[in-house]
């Protein structure tokens, strides 16, 4: 799963090309490769723990590739 999300919210929004859906990094969560961070899936209402696979950006947009557990 990839997501492409601004960097310089609280909160990170962005969107979920795999499952073509909104998505949101849940505030309190540090993005840092190969943490677990919980995200909410606009698309199925749900929370979820997803691994970070790499992270790629600029100070304004970066590009988090994530492995979703639950939905291998």
């Amino acid at each position: 799963m990839v997501l492409i999300l601004p960097t310089f919210f609280y909160a990170w929004d962005g969107y979920d090309f795999e499952n073509s859906s909104h998505v949101e990094i849940v505030k309190e969560n540090l993005v840092h490769l190969g943490w677990d961070i919980e995200m909410y899936g606009y698309g199925t209402g749900e929370y979820k723990d997803v691994e970070v696979q790499s992270i790629r950006g600029s100070r304004s947009v970066a590009e988090v590739e994530v492995y979703d557990y639950k939905n291998r």
